[in-house]
């Protein structure tokens, strides 16, 4: 097991799309008017490349049209002081080609957020790492 300069568990990059795909919830960071920008989304895993559905016109729509953004997704146990963060980089895209729209959605990619959500984002995952707090055992 591969520890970082902090002491977290350093994961593989299998560990982290597997991770991924264990939660719905992501946050993507993007650039809005020169600044950046932070949005939480559900998501679905094709592959290496994470899927947002959002509504056609919308700022993340036109903030991310073949833009490098970053995507995060965590899951944390307070109690037990344990938890994961993985975080991916790469181009966002915009889908247009009706083939790929048809597939799309057919994932099992539910909206949480009111109101039509037919605009497809997919973000490449480029880079991707991730970390663990393990649970400490007595006595270490």
């Amino acid at each position: 097991m591969q520890l970082d300069s902090s002491g977290l568990q350093v994961l593989s990059e299998q560990e982290c799309f597997l991770l991924l795909s264990s939660v719905p919830i992501g946050r993507i960071v993007f650039t809005d008017r020169a600044l950046p920008a932070v949005q939480p989304v559900n998501f679905c895993l094709d592959g290496r490349f994470i899927v947002i559905r959002t509504a056609t016109g919308s700022k993340l729509a036109a903030a991310t049209r073949h833009a490098v953004v970053a995507f995060e997704a965590d899951e944390f146990d307070a109690a037990m002081r344990t938890g994961w963060s993985v975080t991916a980089v790469g181009h966002a895209r915009e889908v247009s080609d009706a083939a790929e729209l048809d597939r799309l959605a057919r994932l099992p990619l539910t909206t949480w957020a009111p109101g039509n959500r037919d605009h497809y984002i997919v973000i490449e995952a480029e880079q991707i790492s991730g970390r663990r707090i393990a649970a400490v055992t007595a006595g270490a």
